[in-house]
């Protein structure tokens, strides 16, 4: 159970952007401009940081469990690094950074270590999904879909259906939907689907883009008596 919050966690830190542009018909265009905005906010994409809201909820319990926090990213190079500390109900910090997620949890001093491997090109795939991440990656990545605009917590929207072209990745998310915001080009909301009705719904407020981040902010402040752990499967 660990290592696939870890690997939801990481996946769904997710995390967040999204844009498009167009053509013929009215849906296409659409799309075509939200992808064009994706790729003018990836070119000039340095930092985010975010307060966020992730709801997982779990069909056959009907039961939902609600995280929250502040999430960081930074464009290091060509590679993207992300530290999302979760403040409730337990604090929680993941940090992905060198291919490398790390799970930090300071009530018990334990950090889970897991190495992307040949994954990596997957997983952060979704971490640049939100924050970071080009139209034209998007779409190498899933068939993408418009669906319309949408008012989320006051912001307009685009939304977007994304479904993964990685059999791999099916098998964890059937499909992805992104809220863009229309003025600035950032996922506002995101919800990954799960088998049977299960689903994480992130939210996201209080979004700064290219502000100074620390370089401390993407270190985990372990103590000497740490321990650290690499699950295996």
């Amino acid at each position: 159970m660990r290592q696939t919050f870890a690997i939801s966690a990481g996946l769904i830190l997710i995390a967040t952007l999204g844009l498009v542009c167009g053509a013929q018909s009215p849906e296409p265009a659409a799309l075509e401009h939200v992808l064009k905005l994706m790729d003018s906010a990836s070119a000039n994409f340095q930092t985010a940081q975010a307060d966020f809201v992730w709801d997982q909820y779990q069909k056959v319990v009907d039961e939902t469990d609600t995280q929250k926090g502040t999430v960081y990213y930074r464009r290091s190079g060509k590679e993207i690094e992300m530290l999302a500390d979760i403040k409730q109900p337990d604090r929680k910090i993941v940090l992905y950074k060198d291919g490398k997620l790390q799970v930090y949890q300071p009530k018990i001093d334990q950090v889970l270590v897991y190495q992307a491997g040949a994954n990596r090109g997957e997983l952060e795939s979704y971490l640049v999904l939100g924050f970071g991440g080009s139209g034209e990656d998007l779409k190498k990545s899933f068939e993408v879909s418009y669906e319309g605009e949408e008012t989320v917590d006051g912001v307009a929207t685009a939304r977007l259906q994304l479904i993964p072209k990685s059999e791999k990745i099916r098998n964890n998310f059937s499909k992805v939907f992104l809220w863009i915001d229309l003025a600035r080009g950032i996922s506002v909301q995101q919800k990954f689907m799960q088998s049977q009705g299960d689903y994480r719904l992130a939210k996201y407020s209080a979004v700064r883009l290219n502000g100074k981040i620390g370089n401390d902010v993407f270190q985990l402040k372990t103590t000497g008596k740490t321990k650290f752990v690499t699950p295996r499967g």
